[in-house]
């Protein structure tokens, strides 16, 4: 059984700049969006959701037939409000094109099921945004 806990950490690296390092020590940077082209922490949320789902997706049609095309974007609009800062609803565009024959046509066949099964129960990161979900800040 692998372990259960995720973690990242976060190093400041300049001005409103960070770096993040996961426990394999991949590394990513990002920052406030204002002076580079460093992903924002809200396009990293975005990112995280596309991406969750694309994988969730590919790993369930492409065992029929290999993508012709696949892309996905994730948007939706930046809300200051009475709660605080937050996303809007989000709005996830799967585009995933097969090609022509039985695989294809399979693949095809599978695709909203697959959609569907990332949306409802697989995809981690949208789930957790969907539900109640604590979120404790802690200081050293």
């Amino acid at each position: 059984m692998t372990d259960a806990h995720r973690a990242v950490s976060l190093t400041r690296t300049g001005p409103t700049t960070y770096e993040a390092t996961n426990a394999r020590g991949g590394t990513l940077t990002f920052g406030s969006g204002g002076e580079s082209t460093d992903f924002t922490p809200v396009e990293l949320l975005l990112t995280a959701i596309a991406g969750c789902s694309a994988i969730d997706i590919d790993m369930l049609t492409s065992r029929l037939a290999e993508p012709a095309s696949f892309t996905m974007t994730a948007g939706g609009e930046k809300v200051r409000d009475e709660q605080g800062n937050h996303m809007g609803p989000i709005t996830v565009q799967v585009s995933v094109t097969f090609p022509e024959g039985e695989e294809g046509d399979a693949a095809r066949a599978r695709l909203p099921e697959a959609v569907a099964m990332s949306r409802d129960r697989l995809c981690t990161v949208s789930r957790t945004v969907l539900l109640p979900t604590p979120v404790t800040y802690e200081m050293d």
